[in-house]
């Protein structure tokens, strides 16, 4: 392997050493130094980019509620030399930073377009010009007051597959949200609701990252909750269940043929070992001297079951006199 490696080495000398080689060589000379200067005459010239440049406040007091939301970053249109933004085409961009102190009007933290230009062209620096930014000011209310805990209810029209049934009620991570607003709040607003949620065939139990429906001039903590949709799987399940006579009479004796019923129904997968009470019944008054079958009932069934049947239906009997 050494020896094949050696003899490309000399192969790829010799080339180089070669007149044709050297012509090779000075062409791609040539090359490179054209694409430096290329670099640099681009780097020159002017152009107009747009970025998106975090905003940060600081130094806000804690006992400070914000009631607007102030924007992740400013959208900056600028003009200059490529040279001069290529720092910041490369990596994060750092935020433009504001004091709150310095632009606190009444209960507003309020940048002018002015204040907002002037921050701008010292971030970018002398040369760049600052065409537009969007927001072009800025202004947004505060309070200091507490909030106030109110309770949220969650909007949900939700199905599951016909297999599936809903384990138990939808519900959020949080069970109220607080408000906080300049103004009072009015007495009536007892609650706040999620925006709906509609889903349907649902095969598994899902959660939703939901936003609270937005309050004008109020601000709400959390706004975005986890929605809980609890669904299982439906279990087919079979059991015997013993026939009992109703309104037998005393003297009275009354046999059925067969003496139990099996019934089959579908419940969810987390109830499959319980055992609910289910009664069936034949009712001693039906019996007629013309009808060889009497009719069984069902006593009320518990919620957990579901498309329940049984057989059968109805079951043959004899009465006999007790002495």
């Amino acid at each position: 392997m050494n020896e094949k490696a050696k003899r490309l080495s000399d192969k790829v000398t010799a080339a180089l050493h070669s007149s044709r080689g050297q012509n090779i060589l000075l062409y791609l000379l040539f090359v490179a130094v054209a694409f430096v200067f290329w670099v640099f005459l681009s780097l020159d010239a002017e152009v107009q980019r747009d970025f998106d440049v975090p905003l940060e406040i600081q130094e806000v007091p804690d006992s400070v509620t914000l009631i607007g939301q102030p924007p992740v970053a400013i959208g900056v249109s600028v003009k200059g030399k490529d040279s001069q933004l290529l720092r910041f085409l490369w990596g994060k961009m750092s935020p433009v930073k504001f004091k709150w102190e310095e632009s606190v009007e009444g209960q507003s933290f309020v940048l002018g377009r002015p204040k907002l230009e002037a921050k701008l062209r010292d971030y970018f620096g002398n040369g760049v010009q600052v065409l537009a930014c969007r927001p072009d000011s800025l202004r947004l209310a505060f309070t200091s007051q507490p909030g106030v805990r109110v309770k949220l209810n969650v909007q949900a029209d939700v199905h599951p597959n016909l297999q599936y049934i809903l384990s138990g009620p939808v519900y959020a991570n949080v069970d109220s949200v607080t408000l906080y607003s300049v103004e009072d709040l009015p007495r009536s607003l007892q609650f706040v609701s999620t925006e709906p949620i509609v889903k349907s065939d649902l095969r598994d139990t899902t959660r939703y990252e939901v936003r609270v429906k937005p309050i004008a001039g109020v601000r709400i903590i959390p706004d975005v909750v986890t929605v809980t949709v609890p669904v299982e799987p439906l279990i087919s399940k079979k059991r015997k269940i013993r026939l009992e006579v109703s309104h037998r009479p005393e003297d009275k004796n009354l046999i059925t043929f067969p003496s139990n019923i099996e019934i089959s129904y579908l419940v969810p997968m987390s109830a499959y070992n319980d055992e609910y009470p289910v009664k069936a019944y034949v009712d001693f008054r039906d019996a007629r001297p013309n009808a060889r079958k009497l009719p069984v009932t069902l006593s009320a069934l518990p919620s957990v079951y579901h498309n329940l049947s049984f057989e059968p239906d109805s079951v043959e009997y004899i009465i006999e006199s007790i002495k």
